[in-house]
């Protein structure tokens, strides 16, 4: 469980394509400390688990093995080498809960069709698959390539939401650009919601 607070962003390191899934290396610094063989970490916004651990200077490589189909899903199929990624450790027990609930399972991809600055902050339009926008909100959460964001604004086919200083900073989306792909995850609230009411509506 995650709560789509980045913790720092990655960089690619290398992408090795293999016949059932794909090693992806990420450069990490303080997601990286304490991470063992088998842990869960965030990548932008898609929960992977690291299978190989090496050190990098200050830093540390993580390998990850992602599925063709997390893949073929997710915006991860259009990193490259040199990419940054937003990086998240899941939850502590004893941790603070600063985001909302992320599960790290990506809903599907939706694409930057507005991104510009305005004032001190940046305004950020995406438009999002019909299966995403279901469980859209004014004012709900949505996470964005693992971002917890709240929504400013919806429209029929797609959202709006509002970057600060610190969030566009710390985070990759200063390198995202208008036509890219990013990771969407609707707040699971909503979906057992509405999972609920159409097991009622059936009785």
């Amino acid at each position: 469980m995650f709560t789509g607070i980045v913790q720092e962003t990655g960089t690619v390191e290398k992408i090795a394509r293999g016949a059932k899934s794909i090693a992806l290396t990420v450069r990490a610094g303080v997601s990286a400390r304490g991470v063992k063989l088998g842990d869960s970490v965030a990548v932008n916004g898609c929960c992977l688990t690291v299978v190989k651990i090496s050190a990098r200077g200050k830093s540390k490589l993580l390998q990850f093995d992602v599925l063709q189909e997390s893949w073929r899903l997710t915006n991860l199929q259009f990193a490259r080498a040199g990419s940054l990624v937003n990086l998240e450790r899941p939850l502590r027990a004893d941790g603070e809960f600063g985001g909302h609930f992320v599960t790290g399972h990506v809903d599907g991809v939706g694409k930057i069709v507005r991104w510009e600055k305005s004032g001190a902050d940046h305004v950020l339009e995406i438009s999002a698959p019909a299966a995403v926008m279901r469980h859209v909100i004014l004012k709900g959460s949505i996470t964005i390539d693992g971002i917890s964001l709240t929504v400013a604004g919806v429209g029929k086919k797609g959202f709006r939401v509002w970057i600060i200083p610190h969030t566009f900073e710390v985070t990759a989306l200063r390198e995202r650009k208008a036509g890219d792909a990013v990771n969407l995850e609707a707040d699971m609230l909503g979906k057992y919601v509405e999972k609920f009411l159409a097991a009622r509506g059936r009785r």
